[in-house]
């Protein structure tokens, strides 16, 4: 029996064969072409493949892991089409006169050798999705499928998943993952999430062949890897996976039952949206309504805007969904890590401090316009909230404000109906906002406290990193002291304040935000129920 321990995803049990998944290597042979602008031309062919590849790969992934986590494929879109890197794999070709596949490799291992010896390690950050752009490419080029393949429900092992290598997979044979490297906010630990299923992560062990096929068994609950268990652990994990199943079942029996403390306090948990077809996962899981609804995916994956119609045709299908719950949109959030075509946004040396969300709201009122007048009409079918995102000043609140009255004014004079009554909130997810909470919740109806930008705005760190993983805490003091404090001056404004965010659903700390006075949380659909069984286990009179 071999023994491995990483960090646990979800606290499950899951047994099972287990199959070894290793990147594909490809044999690269440098070759002499007689016409370089040809094989130019080839590898050109081949990058728009690619291109085409990773836009069907993004919506895949929207569906699957929401907009955030499914963003990494628009990266690479990126750096397919302009980047110094497909410069220099022409270059190569036409200086060399060498084949595609050779001045791949050659511009891989001149950038590697770029990226490492520099002191930036958000260079150093991304020399993974290079490579990952390479093995694309090479894919491509040689008319490759990623092979993985099973015919029986297994336990995959791999010493990483890229996210292409994930979109491509049969989800539906995957009982758990185990992965020698990764994070918990790896692709792998994300897509574990999405599934339901159980993974154990940074093992740092090398699994050999002669394992492939062999029973496995992963404990969620310690973060422990069982690779032919003798019999005596295998029979205690089984049971261990009987108490875990029975534990699914008891959660099931949390629906229609209030999310309450032992000590009667009522909490809120709703659930985050990222596309019309989550709709369906909030309503499976019993969540308390809809606490973010990512507007922004109506918006990517095309070249033209959304007309009024067709937005609110969608809050429309929401909000009558949610049947009498509430449903806050936040208003657009593109810009930073989310791009969208139809927007024309220049390239920005640092687009996370950029032009984004409400400051291109602002900018470009007539779209903010044609947005807050689908809402506003949807608002007429049931109830919705507005949130807007980013906000850093008294004056942006302000200026938002007066473009939605300008709104309700001509919806008013025209006799389209829309609920008078319907709340204004923003998010609160930079220090700024949190330092002058006090003053912003004079303005506001609510806030909700977005912990993913918070944290790395506070901690000057990129949370998506490999490299930086170990910087970023979002449990840090800081990030807590300014929880604490939006908490504290939203409920003397008389406001109510709720959060969202990858913290939202961590269970750990969830006592500590009920402590804190948070009135609501919004997870992920599949987080709803764990979420409400950790309230109702936690007495805040002890």
């Amino acid at each position: 029996m071999l023994k491995i321990s990483g960090k646990s995803i979800s606290g499950m049990v899951t047994i099972g064969p287990l199959k070894i998944f290793r990147h594909q290597e490809f044999d690269i042979v440098q070759t002499t072409v007689d016409r370089p602008e040809t094989e130019v031309a080839r590898f050109d062919s081949a990058r728009n493949t690619a291109c085409a590849k990773m836009e069907q790969f993004y919506q895949e992934a929207v569906s699957h892991v929401g907009l955030d986590n499914a963003f990494i494929f628009k990266v690479y879109q990126h750096m397919l089409t302009s980047s110094s890197f497909i410069d220099s794999i022409r270059s190569i070709i036409r200086n060399q006169s060498v084949n595609a596949e050779y001045a791949i490799g050659q511009a891989e291992q001149n950038f590697i050798q770029i990226y490492s010896a520099g002191s930036d390690t958000y260079m150093q950050a991304h020399v993974s999705d290079m490579k990952e752009v390479s093995r694309i490419l090479l894919r491509v080029l040689r008319q490759k499928k990623v092979l993985f393949s099973t015919d029986e429900p297994c336990i995959l092992y791999a010493d990483d998943l890229t996210p292409s290598e994930t979109i491509q997979m049969d989800t539906s044979k995957i009982l758990g993952f185990v992965t020698k490297e990764g994070t918990p906010t790896s692709h792998t630990a994300i897509l574990a999430r999405a599934l339901g299923v159980p993974a154990i992560v940074a093992t740092g062990e090398d699994v050999d062949y002669a394992y492939d096929g062999k029973t496995a068994v992963i404990d969620g609950f310690s973060g422990t890897v069982y690779l032919e268990p003798t019999p005596g652990v295998l029979s205690v994990m089984k049971e261990k996976q009987d108490q875990s199943i029975r534990l699914k079942q008891l959660l099931q029996e949390l629906k229609g039952v209030p999310s309450e403390t032992k000590d009667g306090r009522r909490i809120e948990v709703a659930a985050n949206v990222s596309s019309a077809a989550d709709l369906a996962a909030v309503l499976k899981n019993d969540a308390e309504g809809i606490g973010l609804f990512r507007s922004e995916f109506i918006y990517m994956g095309r070249d033209t805007l959304p007309s009024e119609e067709e937005q609110f045709n969608i809050y429309k299908l929401a909000v009558e969904t949610m049947t009498g719950k509430r449903v806050i949109i936040r208003t657009l959030d593109i810009g930073g890590d989310k791009d969208a075509s139809a927007f024309h946004l220049p390239k920005e040396e640092n687009p996370a401090l950029g032009m984004r969300a409400i400051r291109i709201s602002l900018k470009r009122p007539e779209i903010f316009k044609t947005q807050l007048r689908a809402i506003l009409r949807a608002s007429a079918f049931g109830k919705i909230a507005i949130m807007f995102p980013l906000i850093t000043s008294v004056w942006e609140v302000w200026k938002a404000k007066e473009i939605l009255d300008e709104v309700k004014l001509d919806l008013d004079k025209k006799g389209i109906a829309y609920d008078h009554q319907i709340q204004i909130g923003i998010m609160i997810e930079t220090p700024a906002a949190a330092l002058i909470s006090d003053k912003l919740a004079k303005e506001v109806d609510f806030f909700s406290i977005g912990t993913n930008d918070l944290s790395q705005y506070t901690l000057v760190v990129d949370r998506s990193s490999r490299v930086l993983s170990d910087f970023f805490n979002p449990h840090h003091p800081a990030v807590l002291k300014l929880i604490q404090m939006t908490i504290d001056n939203g409920h003397k404004a008389g406001i109510w304040v709720g959060m969202c965010g990858e913290l939202s659903s961590d269970l750990s700390i969830t006592e500590t935000f009920l402590r804190m006075g948070i009135d609501e949380i919004s997870v992920a659909p599949y987080s709803v129920l764990p979420l409400r069984q950790q309230i109702r286990s936690i007495d805040l009179s002890k």
